[in-house]
């Protein structure tokens, strides 16, 4: 008897390619592209799929310093590929390049006509299949060039599906996006894996988008029908994720040759969503009054410490580096003591950096440096504990300063940030930020980052609350697109009416101060194993304090017996009811003098009875 032999079916889809454009940071893979190639894989094991961080690509053709240079802001990023979207806006798109200072030399028709023989370079050499699905993630900066090589992709390749993601829309956003740029099929929204291979799935038997079922977290044009709410689908946890697959990022890498290759810093993450919203839905309002970072997901998610740890152990040793950066928007917070823990046991010499809340205890920080945490990025975004209220932080100037002493202290890089003209703010809270400015000049200057409105962001919902009059998408779109693009849709930068003048003449001082304490900083620290601008010596039963100043001798503070022991008892931050309790010796009247004394010389900080003394130890804890 003959055996039958039935003829396995052709997939209707044959291969998945994932795409990151420019403008992301060039010297790390995407951790999106990462994480889906992954999922993918272990779903369809058969299915071909590559993941091309064309971004990188891009960077080495246009070199890393010039690519580096326009990555780093927004409106010129989006400036470049707007140019060859729609050449007949170029003239007005290039005065929109030319606001930005620090770009003002670049000569943009140049840098145009280089990005665009790179990208038509890729689209040659790209092998674009008859029967695929390319997706496209969208971040920061990343709109015009993914819409970009999305028209051009259809001319070449009409029947190939295009699919879009990432966090730059989120919601019915998704729905406008699709209806004006019609050579987009479907979208994402929400956190990508298990939407992607659902629709994965069912294009493998049938490419026919006429007849695609409803799938929670795609959004096609007119599926469902307009006006009923665009669910996501995201895992219940993360435990069951793959570990990022970052091999396509590498191989194109190593492919530069030596003139062009460099270490990169791996991208890993221990959570998704942002743990103050982690039990709010979808509409609700929540967390830090000014972020829209968490529109992507619902509620909050980590990884177990042994997850984390053993990623970072299998990717820095299949790829030979080191550094890696976590790309949460804050580490896990509970578990960020066994997180360090488990790191630290790896054996591995690792450079890492992670985003963190500034409550942090000095026991964790501690911990996190000996685990290789190089450099953090805090929630600091004020120094004014009225403003931190106002902008819903749940933190204090108190905290602030404490954490910032406590990396100075450690030697951790503090990358953090410092909003200013945020709507709604009055003049107490800067003269409250001018004041705790002084008394942090010992520390690592914050960035200043001048509020912005963020689409779907507290404020954005919520205008009248801050002061705003009107929201609308801002100006700049106009100039990016044509108004009959800009208009129906709800894009992530948004503009507003009132306060704005108000804000820019409030925080003025507060701009100007921040950029003199960065000048100072940095040249009491051009040596290198330059001493802390504040810190002290120990002499067991006397303490000297040293104050660096530019372009003068330091001041010194002697301080003995028990004024020593009250400054070293608040080097972490003691309310006055713990001091006299630690010292019973001593009555409350004459503690108080001296803590006067020491805020008078601004080696302490006081808020609501609790102080902390500024100076860090003479030597490092590295």
């Amino acid at each position: 008897m003959k055996k039958s032999i039935a003829k396995r079916k052709r997939p209707a889809l044959e291969q998945v390619i994932l795409i990151s454009t420019p403008w992301p940071l060039f010297n790390r893979p995407s951790i999106q592209l990462g994480c889906l190639k992954a999922y993918l894989k272990a779903e369809f094991p058969d299915l071909k799929v590559q993941a091309h961080h064309f971004y990188l690509e891009a960077a080495a053709g246009l070199g890393y310093r010039l690519y580096q240079a326009v990555s780093e802001k927004t409106w010129p990023a989006e400036c470049v590929y707007a140019a060859l979207l729609h050449p007949d806006r170029r003239e007005q798109i290039e005065k929109l390049f030319r606001r930005d200072t620090a770009l003002r030399k670049t000569d943009f028709q140049d840098l145009v006509e280089q990005t665009r023989k790179i990208t038509d370079d890729y689209l040659e050499r790209a092998d674009w299949p008859d029967r695929g699905l390319v997706g496209f993630t969208l971040g920061s900066a990343q709109l015009t060039s993914a819409l970009y090589l999305i028209r051009r992709i259809k001319e070449k390749r009409p029947g190939l599906i295009i699919v879009v993601g990432g966090s730059m829309f989120a919601g019915e956003s998704w729905r406008g996006l699709l209806q004006a740029f019609p050579q987009i099929d479907l979208a994402v929204s929400g956190e990508g894996e298990r939407p992607l291979s659902r629709l994965v799935s069912y294009l493998r038997d049938s490419a026919d988008l006429a007849t695609l079922p409803p799938v929670p977290g795609v959004v096609a044009r007119n599926h469902p029908p307009l006006g009923e709410a665009v669910t996501s689908w995201q895992a219940p946890d993360l435990s069951a994720l793959p570990s990022p697959d970052f091999d396509d990022y590498f191989k194109l890498l190593d492919g530069f040759g030596p003139g062009k290759n460099f270490f990169p810093a791996l991208t890993v993450e221990a959570s998704r969503g942002c743990w103050r919203r982690r039990s709010i839905e979808p509409g609700e309002t929540g967390g830090c009054a000014f972020c829209n970072l968490n529109r992507q997901w619902r509620g909050y998610r980590a990884k177990s410490p042994g997850q984390i740890a053993a990623e970072i152990d299998g990717l820095t040793g299949r790829h030979k580096v080191l550094a890696v950066n976590f790309m949460d928007n804050l580490l896990p917070v509970k578990s960020l003591p066994e997180t360090a823990e488990r790191l630290d046991r790896l054996g591995k010499d690792l450079a890492l950096f992670g985003e963190i809340r500034a409550t942090t205890p000095f026991s964790v920080l501690a911990a996190m440096k000996a685990a290789g945490f190089r450099e953090v990025q805090i929630g600091i975004e004020a120094l004014s504990t009225s403003l931190l209220k106002k902008i819903n932080k749940g933190t204090t100037a108190m905290d602030n300063l404490e954490i910032m002493k406590n990396c100075e202290e450690l030697g951790l890089v503090n990358a953090s940030n410092l909003i200013v003209r945020f709507p709604g703010s009055d003049e107490a809270e800067v003269e409250e930020t001018l004041r705790n400015i002084e008394l942090a000049q010992p520390f690592r200057p914050l960035k200043i980052t001048r509020f912005w409105l963020g689409l779907e962001s507290p404020v954005w919902r919520n205008p009248e609350k801050f002061g705003l009059k009107a929201v609308y998408n801002h100006k700049n779109y106009e100039v990016l697109f044509p108004q009959e693009i800009v208009r129906p849709i709800h894009l992530p930068i948004q503009g507003f009416r009132g306060e704005v003048v108000r804000q820019r003449k409030l925080w003025r001082e507060v701009e100007e101060k921040v950029r003199a304490w960065t000048r100072v900083y940095e040249e009491l620290h051009r040596k290198p194993a330059s001493e802390p601008i504040l810190s002290y010596r120990d002499g067991r039963d006397f303490l000297i304090i040293r104050q660096r100043r530019p372009g003068a001798e330091p001041l010194t503070h002697r301080l003995v017996g028990a004024s020593r022991e009250i400054y070293l008892f608040c080097g972490r931050r003691r309310s006055i009811k713990e001091i006299c309790a630690e010292f019973p010796r001593l009555s409350e009247d004459k503690i108080r003098p001296f803590l006067r004394l020491m805020l008078e010389k601004k080696l302490m900080f006081e808020e609501k009875e609790e102080y902390l003394s500024l100076a860090v130890a003479s030597k490092r804890r590295d």
